[in-house]
């Protein structure tokens, strides 16, 4: 073991927001190892406090310009629990049809732009045009696939305007459903490239057995909708979240850390991939098997893999939802539902690219907000981050002071943080002295 090490990366690359790596070893004992989070506090919960109920998704999905419509979806969610609202069955899939193709903005983003370079021997994803130009390539074709699906449905690609509280302002036409339709059966010959090239890369061996949180659903892989479940055998409502997700501030970080049965818990594709894989569709656990995805998988670094997998379902799957709305045919008079405004709270859990995803609000009897809490799914990962770091480094501790720095980037980077969202909030207490 290196007797000592002190490494500082300020900030991690290929991550949103600004966070840093801080490993600090001597005389071969580990003095400090930790995710430093020093974003500035985005106060989004004081700044919903008072709005009229129809602006929170508006203003909440620009938290994110990655997970937007998760933001929004969310929120719409807690508002409609809030004040009873039930939107029609249509609506329902023309939400997860949109919510489909966030994932796939992501999960390219990702998987392609973010993670491959440390797999393909690249710094940055800028060389791999020159080097890997078949990845960028259709890193690109997908992702702006993704964009034209979300823009479709929700009036934009980012920030979606037509999708609001008891449905939407605008539906698509047959003529457009039927173009999204062709656009996802060309990803197909992309995606099949994409598993060859996947499996050339070797995922580090690593391996850390802990709780794993996602949403559940008897029908669907859950992404939109359904109770939320613990690989550690407990599943509830959503409205039930405060019973088990339990946050605290740490000295480090202007993100707060997370706990529910044990000292932390992950989020994310892996989370999902693990509580859900029955739900996948055929193609996708052809790919997971191709690649070696198997359930239980306790190795962070297969988070990459996990994200691609829920590409691939996210394509049949909206296929199929595509079908099944042309064929009960496009109802204008489904569009929306009606709102009545009415005193209540109410709680919105999705799940954002990055894992699960919660809004929390109450309103008065004017449909204005007098309280708000938001969990976002980089919080929740922020412990497992650490936790993962402790067990990691000392597995790797023999290597070479860049070939740890690499080593321990590319674990937080499997991740997929975001971690401009996660310091949405801080708590603040003066202390006289």
């Amino acid at each position: 073991m290196t007797e000592n090490l002190n490494i500082e990366v300020s900030p991690i690359s290929r991550v949103e927001g600004h966070g840093d790596l801080v490993i600090d070893v001597k005389n071969k004992k580990v003095e400090e190892l930790i995710m430093r989070i020093p974003e500035s506090p985005r106060f989004f919960e004081a700044m919903l406090v008072g709005r009229n109920w129809s602006e929170p998704s508006h203003i909440t999905s620009r938290i994110c310009g990655i997970c937007s419509v998760a933001h929004t979806y969310a929120s719409i969610k807690a508002t409609e629990t809030a004040f009873g609202v039930k939107p029609s069955g249509q609506t329902l899939k023309l939400r997860k049809l949109i919510f489909h193709h966030e994932c796939v903005q992501s999960n390219t983003l990702h998987v392609y732009f973010l993670a491959a370079p440390d797999f393909l021997g690249a710094g940055s994803v800028v060389p791999l045009v020159e080097t890997h130009p078949d990845v960028v390539k259709i890193a690109l074709r997908l992702k702006q696939t993704a964009n034209e699906m979300v823009r479709i449905i929700g009036g934009r690609a980012v920030h979606p305007i037509t999708t609001v509280v008891g449905g939407f302002t605008k539906i698509p036409t047959e003529e457009e459903m039927l173009k999204m339709k062709d656009m996802l059966k060309s990803t197909y010959p992309d995606l099949e490239k994409s598993l060859k090239i996947l499996k050339t890369l070797k995922m580090p061996e690593f391996e850390r057995e802990t709780e794993y949180i996602s949403l559940t659903d008897k029908k669907d892989y859950a992404l939109y909708d359904g109770d939320i479940k613990s690989s550690d055998g407990w599943v509830i409502d959503g409205q039930q979240y405060l019973t088990k997700i339990n946050e605290k501030v740490v000295r480090h970080s202007t993100g707060k850390h997370c706990w529910a049965s044990r000292d932390s818990f992950l989020v994310g594709a892996l989370a999902r991939f693990n509580n859900n894989y029955d739900k996948l569709s055929d193609k996708a656990k052809t790919y997971a098997a191709e690649l070696g995805l198997k359930i239980p998988c306790y190795n962070t670094f297969m988070n990459n893999f996990a994200q691609f997998v829920e590409i691939i379902h996210s394509i049949d799957d909206s296929i199929k939802l595509i079908d099944e709305i042309m064929e009960a045919g496009l109802d204008e008079d489904k569009a929306m539902a009606d709102v009545n405004i009415k005193a209540g709270r109410g709680v919105g859990v999705v799940e954002a690219p990055r894992g699960l995803l919660i809004h929390d609000y109450t309103y008065n009897n004017e449909g204005n907000v007098l309280k708000a809490n938001l969990i976002i799914p980089t919080n929740m990962n922020y412990a497992n981050i650490e936790m993962d770091m402790d067990a990691y480094l000392p597995l790797i501790i023999d290597k070479s002071e860049d070939e740890i720095r690499l080593a321990m980037e590319m674990l937080i980077r499997a991740y997929d943080p975001c971690i401009s969202c996660s310091t949405h909030f801080l708590n603040v207490k003066l202390v006289n002295k």
